[in-house]
């Protein structure tokens, strides 16, 4: 049989598996090992030697498991999601939303837009959009429910601040991204930053008219404290901006490369959490402990996709698919909005991480043949992956709010809820398409 067939035969496999609710990264390594093993064993013109086979797929696997895990840039991974724990369990994620939230009282629909702000500082310390809306739904909703604000705004404004993660630095998805792409992590971050902030503005605007259409659903919230007291809020923020300026204006500055980053980020919080008391013995150990649990669980799904692309490369569909596009005379506009498309019904399915993994190799090619800029595409398909976590029917962050609020409130009343976020969401995405320099101003300034 020939090897390209057999590609395309073990990726539509990986999808009917991934269907049928196997894990992705047992899917990606079994495909892959099992294909290889025929590939090598059913060779044109020969007998089917099944033992033959056995020496290639072992090699394959054992190639790029040992490589992937050894890349210098993969360790700020666990170091980025440690710093986020760090932070968590030293409040500084709480102090954040509570400075955020006494300045912010008197808006109409501040307590929602402080949701929405806490979420965003949460995201640029983890880098994680689902334990982003993890840990600030705990906080967030029972206090908006406290004040009466309504079940849809309430948990639909921490569902969308959660998906910030995926763009504000330091985003796991653009550390991936940037290993499977070869291209510049620091860059990336640098590229998310803009997008990430005109979609927070988006998420705000959002709030703001639907609270002005229907007041009731966000009742004012009276909250009389003196100028002293509110200053003093944004003093037990200052550990979330300092981390900030290390993540974004370390690398901005040529100071620091991502993985420096990540590293003297981790320091930071230490010093911070014990310094300051907020943190102590166990609460270093759990964040330990979340860190590995979470760290093992990307590891695992990364190098079963290493494996896979690998396998795919070898196939050469690949270069068979973006040979066909080259000679189809598409035009690029409805090239993207292929690509566009594919994101989006995908995120609706599978995770952003499954997702980017499993179209990368086709893509990627396909967009280098085109002649567009790999930092740019990062952050069109990071965005469109963010909004895949918000999509019915399996959109995460709604599931992830869902579970951690006891379930008293109904799936399809948040789904509902995000569903007016998603307007926002499209106008952004159609702003990063249409206007690159708004993904590329920072990296191209980058010292």
């Amino acid at each position: 049989m020939d090897i390209s067939t057999i590609g395309i035969i073990g990726f539509l496999a990986v999808f009917l598996l991934l269907g049928l609710r196997v894990p992705i990264a047992f899917t990606l390594v079994s495909v892959a090992t099992l294909c290889t093993i025929v590939a090598y064993a059913w060779r044109p013109g020969a007998e089917f030697d099944l033992a033959k086979g056995f020496a290639p797929a072992l090699g394959l696997i054992e190639s790029n498991a040992y490589d992937f895990l050894h890349s210098y840039e993969l360790s700020m991974v666990p170091m980025f999601i440690l710093a986020g724990h760090l932070a968590f369990h030293s409040k500084v994620t709480t102090n954040i939303y509570y400075a955020v939230r006494i300045w912010l009282s008197r808006l109409p629909g501040g307590l929602a837009v402080a949701s929405l702000i806490g979420c965003g500082g949460f995201a640029a310390i983890t880098g994680s959009s689902m334990a982003c809306a993890s840990a600030m739904g705990k906080i967030c909703v029972p206090e908006m429910l406290k004040y009466g604000y309504s079940k849809q705004l309430s948990t639909a404004s921490v569902a969308m601040g959660g998906t910030l993660g995926a763009l504000i630095p330091p985003s796991i998805l653009f550390i991936i991204y940037g290993l499977f792409t070869e291209t510049s992590v620091s860059r990336l971050f640098l590229a998310g930053v803009l997008p990430g902030l005109l979609t927070l503005l988006g998420y705000i605007v959002t709030v703001v008219i639907w609270v002005k259409l229907r007041p009731g659903v966000a009742p004012k919230v009276n909250a009389e404290l003196s100028t002293k007291e509110r200053m003093m809020t944004l003093v037990y923020a200052w550990p979330a901006l300092v981390l900030m300026l290390i993540i974004i204006g370390g690398i901005y500055g040529g100071i620091f490369t991502a993985t420096e980053a990540a590293a003297v980020s981790v320091g930071f919080m230490l010093l911070y959490g014990i310094l300051w008391r907020q943190l102590n013995l166990e609460g270093i150990l759990i964040s330990l402990k979340e860190t590995a649990y979470q760290t093992s669980a990307l590891f695992l799904i990364a190098v079963g996709a290493k494996i896979f692309v690998s396998f795919v490369s070898l196939s050469g569909v690949t270069r068979e698919f973006a040979a066909f596009i080259e000679i189809s005379g598409f035009e690029d506009w409805f090239i993207l909005l292929c690509i566009v498309l594919v994101y989006l019904v995908m995120g609706m399915f599978l995770d952003p991480l499954g997702t980017m993994l499993l179209t990368l190799p086709f893509l990627i090619p396909v967009v280098e043949g085109m002649g567009l800029d790999l930092i740019w595409f990062g952050v069109v398909v990071v965005k469109l992956l963010e909004i895949g976590l918000i999509s019915p029917p399996v959109g995460l962050n709604v599931f992830v709010i869902n579970s951690v609020i006891g379930r008293e409130i109904q799936v399809h009343t948040i789904f509902f809820g995000v569903m007016k976020f998603l307007v926002a969401d499209l106008i952004v995405l159609v702003l990063l398409i249409s206007f690159p320099v708004i993904s590329l101003l920072l990296p191209s300034s980058m010292f």
